[in-house]
């Protein structure tokens, strides 16, 4: 579904007026509707001197939510979907593929949780330069917490070529580096605006093999969600609903694979567990704890959620400087 910023030049009662009225309420997008008490909208809306166009917007917004409804899916239309879309990207940490029988699935986000240091982001970096690598299509990589190293990343894939191939070389390295795309984000409000925008062209682009988009990366989803949580609103707790929502539905239609990272806080008899609470705790199809080991580069990745196995399983990994 769409931000309502969009939808005003086919529906032109969804105007600025209309828009300012929703995000006095927490509703950017069409998604956040669906959050919200409907009734208690409609009568914030009837105080309003606009309250005739504010109802109007509102039964127009459903209209659009009706209209966007899917129909249900049969199990042999799911199987076949997993069987011919939903492929393993492998992310070139062989404890890591070996932890979730191949690498991270399209169609599914995988979330990796974690102290700091616990190699989270040297993950993420070797996920985005093995895919960029193998499966020749892009990869985004949103960093929101000034993580990302490009010289890490060319490190990476210069590690990937071989030492015998001289321009040919150098052409795909250049050819490498240049699938992978990255921004910086540093509040809510400008990733929801990102995704929005991933989807349009996820939406109009050409469904090739080659030039697709491949693996979406967000490091770490934790330091945008975590300021707007808290107080007495539900404001903060409906954005990070929204944003997981979103992200199911990039992966879901889109056949992408998504990589999260969430910090750690302390839980019962003080051990650790991911941050943002039980909420979005349903939202990763994939959790994994990661830990490292002192003064080593071996690390550990523990399943704490997956969708085909049992939570608990252990494998080492190590991250090569």
């Amino acid at each position: 579904m769409s931000p309502l910023k969009s939808l005003q030049r086919d529906y032109p009662i969804i105007d600025a007026n209309f828009q300012h009225f929703c995000a006095s309420h927490g509703i950017f997008s069409v998604e956040d509707f669906l959050l919200h008490d409907l009734y208690v909208l409609v009568a914030f809306a009837e105080r309003q001197a606009t309250s005739k166009e504010l109802k109007e917007g509102i039964t127009q917004v459903l209209s659009i939510i009706d209209s966007q409804h899917k129909p249900w899916s049969n199990g042999m239309e799911l199987l076949q979907d997993a069987q011919w879309n939903k492929h393993v990207l492998s992310t070139g940490c062989e404890g890591i593929d070996f932890l979730l029988q191949g690498g991270l699935r399209q169609g599914q986000l995988t979330e990796l949780a974690g102290p700091s240091s616990s190699g989270k982001t040297q993950v993420c970096l070797q996920a985005a330069s093995h895919i960029a690598y193998k499966y020749m299509g892009t990869v985004m990589f949103l960093d929101t917490c000034n993580s990302f190293s490009s010289n890490r990343i060319a490190h990476i894939v210069s590690q990937l070529f071989s030492p015998t191939v001289n321009k040919v070389k150098e052409r795909s390295f250049e050819s490498v580096l240049s699938s992978i795309f990255y921004q910086s984000v540093f509040d809510i409000f400008t990733l929801l605006d990102i995704l929005h925008q991933l989807e349009f062209s996820l939406r109009s682009q050409v469904k090739s093999e080659d030039n697709r988009m491949h693996l979406l990366v967000i490091d770490s989803i934790s330091s945008l969600i975590s300021p707007v949580l808290g107080g007495k609103g539900s404001h903060g707790h409906s954005l990070m609903v929204s944003t997981g929502l979103l992200l199911k539905k990039l992966v879901h239609e889109y056949n992408l694979s998504v990589l999260v990272t969430n910090h750690t806080v302390g839980g019962e008899g003080g051990i650790s567990k991911p941050a943002l609470g039980e909420t979005w705790k349903t939202i990763p199809h994939v959790r994994l704890l990661l830990s490292r080991e002192p003064g080593s580069n071996v690390y550990n990745a523990t399943v704490l959620k997956h969708s085909c196995m049992a939570s608990g399983r252990t494998e080492r990994f190590v991250i090569h400087n």
